[in-house]
């Protein structure tokens, strides 16, 4: 089992893909979306307080297919415009808690560190842990925490600030459970919502680690 601590000023919470098609009232998204929505608004507030920096991440593609690619092929809310940086679908939801400081990654693939400057981002504010939650566990989040691991960053996981829905006859609990096993045993420290603001507030008055 992967277990971090948390310093503050060199952590980050990434809210993976927070759209409006992915967390409700849409073909792809997350039955329990707004509910990991809420968690992970009370723990942008933590993190805040904290002086952990919020980034919010958008999945989006340019509405003249120039940037599709082999997502023309392999999906097909690509294909059908659903996230097309100008549509609505596409939009950060509108329950998402977005305030001043907070940085917004648009991403042109699952991976939040692809085709985008967020390592550089990271670097440059020495932030070298994150905490990922968001839609969809086993896709987005999946892929973003083993780039971030890949790339030596600390992940800390939100098994209850995550979610997915079904897919291929396999349920949206039986993904949900295989995606944290595995990223539990190698990629992340796995944890709920409610562990990671426990450990945030004693970590605000302790800046621990080296710098």
């Amino acid at each position: 089992m992967v277990e971090f601590i948390v310093v503050p000023r060199r952590t980050a919470l990434i809210n993976v893909d927070l759209q409006t098609c992915f967390v409700r009232e849409s073909p792809i998204c997350a039955p329990d979306g707004p509910a990991v929505l809420e968690r992970l608004n009370r723990l942008g507030a933590a993190c805040r307080h904290a002086g952990i920096a919020v980034i919010h991440t958008r999945f989006v593609l340019q509405p003249d297919g120039s940037n599709l690619g082999l997502l023309g092929e392999t999906s097909p809310p690509a294909r059908a415009g659903i996230l097309n940086e100008d549509a609505l679908s596409a939009q950060l939801d509108s329950g998402l808690v977005v305030q001043k400081g907070d940085v917004i990654l648009d991403k042109p693939r699952f991976g939040a560190f692809f085709g985008t400057d967020l390592e550089e981002t990271l670097r440059r504010r020495g932030i070298d842990t994150l905490i990922i939650g968001g839609i969809a566990t086993n896709i987005c989040c999946e892929t973003t925490a083993r780039e971030a691991m890949q790339k030596e960053f600390r992940v800390f996981f939100l098994s209850d600030g995550t979610a997915t829905s079904g897919i291929g006859g396999v349920s949206a609990s039986e993904l949900q459970r295989a995606t944290l096993a595995t990223l539990g045993s190698l990629f992340a420290h796995v944890l709920t919502v409610e562990e990671m603001t426990a450990m945030i507030d004693p970590a605000c008055g302790a800046d621990v680690g080296p710098a």
